[in-house]
């Protein structure tokens, strides 16, 4: 799936590309739900097929889930929706 403005992953709305590396792209998006932007990192595919960075991604998602400091990025939500990952 190519990402795209509009696209929705989850509760999430893909608004613009902020920037992209070599883990994956970053978007800013807005929470449907709850009404605010936040930024979405994308998983490539190529990553997101291969189960051991899979694990990874979500064991550093469930890891910064669980601390709360100021310079750190909170994650709100993981998943995925078709075949794009995201956190």
């Amino acid at each position: 799936m190519a990402l795209e403005a509009n696209l929705t992953l989850g509760r999430f709305r893909l608004i613009a590309p902020i920037g992209a590396g070599g883990m994956g792209e970053v978007w800013r998006a807005r929470d449907e739900r709850l009404g605010r932007d936040v930024a979405i990192k994308v998983l490539p595919a190529a990553f997101a097929a291969d189960p051991e960075r899979l694990q990874r991604f979500e064991r550093e998602a469930r890891a910064l889930g669980a601390l709360s400091h100021p310079n750190i990025l909170a994650i709100h939500d993981f998943g995925r929706e078709g075949d794009v990952t995201y956190a």
